[in-house]
Parts: C-alpha cells; structure tokens; sequence
C-alpha cells in the first residue's frame, strides 16, 4: 500500500543515514515540500541497495558530486550502472517506488515533491494546468543546479529569520520550473513555428495585449493557415494564445499579492526564466517587474 507524502518523512532513513539534515515548508495550502542533503560514503567495491517506498509523490534528485548508481528492476535483476554528473538530475515517478543500488559515494539534494502540491499550483495559476510530470534521469538543468545552490545556502545559515520564507520561494520555483520544463503534455520541440515566426508571433501579441488576440492578422503575418495558428503556436510554447496573452495579466495579479518572488511569479505564469519576463514586462509596461510591484505599493 502506498505512503502518504506525510508518513514517508525524509528519504534520508532509506539511503542509510536517518541523521542527514532535512528542511520543509507548506508553500501554499497544504501539501508539503521537503529536501534532504544525502552525504552516504561507501566502502570501495561495494554497492550499496536503496528501496523508496511507494508513495503519490515525485522524487526529484540534484547530483552535487559525480555519481553512479543502477535501478533495480521489478524483477530484481539490475539494470546497467548509469554515470550521473555534477548538475544532472533524476526525476521520477513514486507511485510504484523506486529501487536503486549505489555504486559510488552519493552527495545530493533529494527532494519529496507531493502530486497534490503540483495540484496546488495549477489552481493558482490556470496556465500550468498539466502537472504529470515526465520521468528523467541524467538531465543537466542549469536552472535547478542554481536553485539547489540557494538550498544547500539555507542548509548552512542555521536556519535565520528570513529563511523559512526563501525557502517556500525557493521550493514554488523548483515546483514551477519542473512543470515548465518536464510536464507531461509538453512537446516543444515538435513544433511547425519556426524560431522567427515564434519571436514575430510573440512580438504582434505583446503589441496587442487584448483578451482576445486578433488571431486572423496575426496568422496573417506570420504566413501560418489560422485554423492551425492556434495549435502549433501552443506547440511552440507550450500555451494557447488567449493563454499566453493572459500569462501577464496573472503575473501582475500575483505581483501585487506580494507573496511570491519575482522569479517564482515568472516561472508560475508560463516563462522560461526571470530574464525573459523581465524582458516581456518591460516591454509591456516599461517598468521592471520589481519597480511595478512598488508602484502599486501604496
């Protein structure tokens, strides 16, 4: 029978060392979020079985160090021993648990990451409604390498007055960028648009920031049929049109909340990063997302 995310507790007492250090947070309602900095030495030549229970949660691993470690299949034969670099990540699915044996030391962020908190970040914001996210092992992500760096930061500032809050920022953009990048039903690169018919598209919307893009001229101009316009231009970014235009009317909705960073507003409306919609926002409204938000300060 499956854990629930809340009897699992920490990851650490599964790969060996129940007294590595953990940090979680409630981001928005009530689904929790927990990292855990892994330090397991192993002795040279010998591997070392790990068995994550099942639970209806993603696991999400940041290598800090080279690693290697194998999967152990349902069968209990081993898969190939498989190379993890410096930066990668390892992104899978718990729903049936996940069991792996070490085949070197292993330093790690390895994070808990409740389906029901990707639940919560669909409804706050309706352009990140997929929330199945694609299994990944090995992948090299700048942007979570970035961000684990902010966690292993709060790892060893023993915990001061502004951390619990950086880390419920810093936990809504992890969350936020992996429905970005690895939601299920998000296909980039199968696109028709190309790189210039996307960036024109996106130039015509931006100057036309009505409810209802005028999809007929802007087809029009960019040479694609506008029965198909919709479609492939969600393929290109992962949004409809009425969606894309949207995306920054809700940003400036969550901007003055004032909750939320910068960056986790960014990557919770739909943008790959802080620079891209720093860059839509300016050419927006000619004001920096931060130099709005005090605007609207009083």
């Amino acid at each position: 029978m499956n854990l629930t995310y809340r009897e699992m507790g920490s990851v650490a007492l599964y790969f060996g060392v129940p007294e590595a250090p953990c940090l979680t947070t409630i981001p928005l309602r009530s689904a929790a979020f927990s990292v855990t900095r892994i330090r397991r030495n192993l002795e040279e030549g010998r591997g070392r079985d790990v068995f994550v229970p099942a639970c209806d949660a993603y696991f999400l691993m940041i290598y800090l160090e080279d690693a290697d470690h194998s999967d152990i299949r349902p069968d209990g034969s081993r898969a190939p021993i498989r190379h993890y670099k410096q930066g990668s990540i390892c992104l899978i699915d718990l729903q049936k648990g996940a069991s792996i044996t070490l085949h070197s030391c292993l330093q790690s962020l390895a994070f808990v990451l409740p389906k029901e908190l990707f639940a919560e970040i669909a409804a706050l914001s309706p352009l990140t409604a997929r929330y199945r996210l694609m299994c990944k092992r090995g992948v090299p992500d700048s942007v979570l390498r970035n961000l684990g760096s902010t966690v292993l930061a709060l790892f060893d500032d023993n915990w001061n007055r502004s951390s619990p809050a950086l880390l419920r920022h810093v936990a809504l953009a992890i969350c936020a960028h992996l429905l970005h990048q690895y939601g299920e039903d998000f296909s980039p690169d199968e696109s028709k648009l190309s790189v210039v018919q996307a960036q024109l598209t996106k130039d015509l919307m931006r100057a036309n920031p009505a409810k209802d893009p005028p999809l007929d001229a802007i087809a029009a101009a960019t040479g694609i049929l506008v029965a198909h316009f919709p479609d492939e231009f969600a393929e290109a970014t992962g949004l409809m049109p009425d969606e894309w235009v949207a995306r920054m009317r809700h940003a400036k909705e969550l901007l003055r909340e004032r909750r939320l960073s910068s960056t986790a507003v960014a990557l919770l409306c739909g943008f790959s990063d802080l620079g891209e919609f720093t860059a839509a926002f300016l050419a927006e409204t000619g004001m920096t997302p931060d130099v709005w938000r005090d605007t609207r300060r009083h």
